[in-house]
């Protein structure tokens, strides 16, 4: 789930008042939440409800197949390759 370490991060700080100048739920998000197969608002309720990433990863898991996993990764890889590299290097990453 290449995505849910940022999106999680994104959700929390959203709820907390602390986003700043990142957009959530963005089209990414989106984008992967759709492949999931749930919806930014299952995806906020659950982020209120778990309290760690491991019980928001279990919750996922119950929802998500593997294949629809698989597809968000690809999409991701894929077609928003280049999203990922501006992102990575705004954010100061080496882009390789």
């Amino acid at each position: 789930m290449l995505w849910l370490a940022r999106v999680s991060d994104k959700a929390r700080a959203a709820a907390a008042g602390t986003i700043f100048d990142y957009i959530y739920p963005c089209p990414m998000d989106k984008g992967v939440m759709e492949r999931w197969g749930i919806t930014p608002e299952q995806f906020d309720f659950a982020v209120a409800k778990h309290a760690t990433d491991q019980e928001l990863l279990v919750w996922l898991r119950e929802r998500a197949t593997d294949e629809s996993i698989q597809r968000a990764n690809e999409w991701l890889l894929r077609e928003r390759k280049e999203n990922l590299d501006r992102q990575d290097a705004e954010e100061g990453v080496a882009v390789g």
